[in-house]
């Protein structure tokens, strides 16, 4: 006699998947199969890539540990400055076009031109600089204030005498005011034109807020807290900022570059390009670079391809 089949309680068998949950997940392994296999392959390509280009910007091959607890981190790990510096196309840009709006001040380009070996050894500076943007937006507080007494020690051997007779020195709080403005007005714009995302104006004002510590730690009275503080110390420094024989050097150099295979020159072309794109208009003029006519709109768009591939290539750390 067939067996007499058990009388339906009503509610799902446990034991058994429900077929239409079943179903979804398969379509999800179906749908997403691709993209892995994708990945896949791509892996050992994207390291590579990787490997190359933070050798090229003297990044180290292995980032270094992120302080990740709020009490002995240096910067908040929540904080927007970690999101605009851990976009290395970005960085990339904004650090260049921070160096050709830095030289447009003529103490601080005295103190570069008569103590700094940028042009014997670019990448030796670079690399530093990246070591010390890393060491306070990422590291311990401990960390950040050793790369900070580290650059301090530096700063005391730079003084000098500039071309129009003026005595600098590094450690001269408004030069390290520039200094900062300076940088950090352009990691800000690159992001604002070239990152993953635009920021809110009050992620904006909370960037140069998390920021101006270092620069008062390193030894300056003052730095801009807001955007509007800003354009306000912009406004207000422009009269004393001219490219003198010394600034020229600089920009030359920084437009030429250092790359030797077409290709590179090809991208280094594209990144100074657009590190001129950032600038203000004033800025340019006083560096004497033509404010040509559609200039930003047909730089912008390679551009971003660019800063869009680093990122594939060298995916910021979350």
């Amino acid at each position: 006699m067939a067996a007499r089949p058990e009388p339906s309680t009503g509610e799902p068998d446990a034991t058994q998947p429900d077929s239409i949950e079943r179903a979804f997940r398969l379509g999800e392994d179906l749908a997403v199969a691709p993209l892995r296999l994708l990945s896949g392959l791509t892996a050992p390509f994207r390291d590579d890539i990787g490997r190359t280009v933070r050798r090229s910007f003297g990044i180290s091959e292995t980032p270094r540990p992120r302080a990740m607890d709020p009490d002995t981190a240096f910067v908040h790990p929540d904080s927007v400055v970690r999101v605009v510096h851990s976009d290395l196309g970005a960085m990339m840009i904004g650090g260049l076009a921070a160096l050709m709006l830095q030289a447009l001040h003529p103490l601080a380009m005295a103190g570069v031109a008569d103590h700094s070996s940028y042009e014997e050894d670019p990448i030796g500076r670079l690399r530093r600089t990246a070591n010390f943007v890393a060491a306070t937006t990422f590291g311990t507080t401990a960390e950040a204030h050793s790369a900070i007494r580290l650059v301090q020690a530096v700063h005391r051997r730079v003084r000098g005498v500039a071309p129009d007779g003026r005595p600098y020195s590094a450690d001269d709080p408004d030069l390290l005011t520039w200094v900062h403005a300076a940088e950090m007005y352009c990691f800000l714009e690159a992001t604002q034109r070239y990152g993953s995302r635009r920021l809110s104006g009050a992620e904006c004002d909370s960037y140069y807020c998390e920021t101006a510590p270092v620069a008062v730690a390193l030894g300056a009275e003052w730095v801009p807290r807001s955007q509007a503080e800003m354009d306000a110390y912009f406004r207000r420094i422009k009269p004393e900022l001219y490219a003198g024989s010394q600034a020229i050097v600089a920009r030359d150099f920084l437009l030429r570059g250092v790359a030797r295979k077409p290709e590179d020159r090809a991208v280094y072309a594209l990144v100074a390009a657009a590190g001129i794109s950032l600038l203000p208009r004033w800025a340019r003029r006083k560096m004497r670079i033509p404010a040509l006519a559609l200039f930003d709109a047909a730089v912008t768009p390679p551009a971003r391809l660019l800063c869009a591939g680093l990122r594939w290539a060298v995916p910021p750390r979350r």
